[in-house]
């Protein structure tokens, strides 16, 4: 039986890991049905690139305004999907939109925490509230048992950083104390969603992207975002219902809590 073809909506779309993600997804052989390739600013500067990326796939990808921050935008873009993605519903879900700041404990203002917090964790769960009823369609649609990338999904984009096991070995050499606590937060919205809606087969995961070098990640990143992305795409078309809930890095490594 061949693949049915899913449509995916990824945040964060115009720059870094986002557009990489884009780029990857849009010519794997998976067949696709539609890319959400969601922006703040689809018309700004920092989205020519996508842009450019969608004329080359016009049936496929969709530019859409999205901010994180802003619950109004999130509406409008879950009915501008609903819209078109009808009773098939949303297969995947990719939040990856974020923010950091590097500062340590010392140094960080009530201001950033709160603005890391309205991208890092609130976003993503107005985004998730929003969507849901898509991700629901989608499951029911796909009419077999189990949990996949292809029936419905949500992955959370996290981090390392967020490990309480692991902060003995980074945070000397990134604080980001903001971004940590927001990224544990992100860690913890998503368990309480798989517990929540378990029964309803919508599969929830959390990604690492490892050390990238990208605007957020700085020049000194260990990895280069392409090789992230396609390791990360790897790990997102293997999952299952065994890997509901889990925390792993983009080779498919579990990141302890």
């Amino acid at each position: 039986m061949a693949a049915l073809s899913v449509s995916v909506l990824i945040t964060g779309a115009n720059r870094g890991l986002g557009l990489e993600m884009v780029k990857q997804i849009v010519e794997a052989p998976r067949p696709l049905k539609k890319l959400f390739a969601c922006c703040r600013d689809p018309d700004g500067p920092r989205a020519e690139a996508l842009q450019t990326l969608a004329k080359k796939h016009p049936d496929i990808i969709s530019v859409v305004r999205l901010d994180a921050d802003d619950l109004c935008s999130i509406k409008q873009c879950a009915q501008h999907v609903g819209s078109l993605v009808g009773t098939g519903g949303l297969n995947l879900l990719i939040n990856n939109a974020g923010i950091i700041f590097r500062k340590t404990l010392q140094e960080t203002s009530p201001e950033e925490m709160q603005k890391t917090f309205n991208t890092n964790v609130i976003g993503p769960m107005s985004i998730l509230q929003e969507f849901l009823p898509h991700l629901r369609s989608a499951a029911k649609a796909c009419g077999t048992p189990g949990m996949s990338t292809s029936k419905a999904a949500v992955v959370n984009i996290s981090s390392t950083l967020a490990s309480m096991q692991r902060i003995q070995q980074t945070y000397e050499f990134i604080p980001a104390v903001s971004y940590r606590i927001s990224k544990a937060a992100l860690n913890m919205l998503t368990m309480c969603a798989v517990e929540e809606l378990r029964k309803d087969e919508i599969l929830f995961s959390l990604l690492h992207p490892g050390w990238v070098r990208t605007e957020m990640g700085g020049e000194d990143g260990e990895i280069d975002v392409q090789e992230s992305v396609l390791g990360m795409c790897d790990v997102m078309a293997s999952l299952t219902e065994k890997q509901n809930g889990a925390f792993l890095d983009y080779k498919g490594n579990p990141i302890p809590w």
